[in-house]
């Protein structure tokens, strides 16, 4: 997947885009290489969180860094958000549509703004951050579905289940008002058993557990 800003160093440079300049259309959006943004410099985005049938959430380990984040990717030309989560799926984690069930989404976009040293130096002033829609889904298919090498371009090499209020410790810090924005209002479609765990995001994110601090079957490769 393409992107017009430089991964931050804990996570990584991946793919990034050829700029062929930004081309209008006749609706709301403009292209920036093989990136659509829209004229608020925005990206169109998803977010995705994937409960298992513990309400624990998947918790991926980008790709050789110490980092942590749910899956999330771009939403392409021509596709519907739910269209692009369903691809970013596959993509990330391997999963296809039988593996989960759409349990919610958030009701509007939500956004973050990429600080300038992050982005890279011929779209500033054109890209701004990411828009997002969040899904919350539930895994209905079996724990060995999930697959991290689906494509040869893998955003992953480690997972593991995580109690759904994530330590936004290890969130780079440009994102983690989304994270708590999208958390707080796909909680309410939570059973009641999982919605009262929130210390993470609530209380300065005491109790974040270390890497070293988990069980060795707890982490999967």
């Amino acid at each position: 997947r393409s992107t017009l800003h430089n991964k931050a160093p804990d996570a990584g440079n991946r793919v990034i885009a050829r700029r062929t300049g930004p081309v209008q259309n006749e609706i709301s959006s403009r292209f920036w290489g093989l990136i659509m943004l829209y004229r608020d410099g925005f990206r169109p985005n998803v977010g995705i969180v994937l409960l298992n049938a513990r309400n624990q959430v998947f918790w991926g380990k980008r790709l050789r860094t110490h980092s942590w984040q749910f899956p999330q990717g771009g939403i392409n030309h021509g596709e519907s958000p739910e269209q692009a989560m369903l691809r970013e799926l596959h993509e990330e984690v391997g999963l296809l549509p039988e593996h989960v069930q759409i349990v919610a989404r958030t009701r509007d976009w939500l956004r973050y703004e990429v600080p300038d040293h992050y982005i890279r130096r011929d779209a500033r002033g054109h890209y701004k951050g990411q828009k997002q829609i969040w899904f919350l889904l539930k895994l209905i298919g079996r724990d060995s579905d999930l697959n991290l090498r689906a494509t040869d371009h893998p955003e992953f090499d480690a997972w593991r289940w995580n109690d759904y209020w994530v330590p936004l410790e290890v969130v780079i810090e440009f994102k983690r008002g989304v994270y708590e924005r999208a958390l707080t209002e796909l909680s309410r479609y939570l059973p009641r058993a999982a919605t009262h765990h929130n210390r993470y995001l609530r209380s300065g994110m005491r109790g974040v557990l270390r890497d070293d601090a988990l069980p060795p079957d707890s982490v999967h490769g």
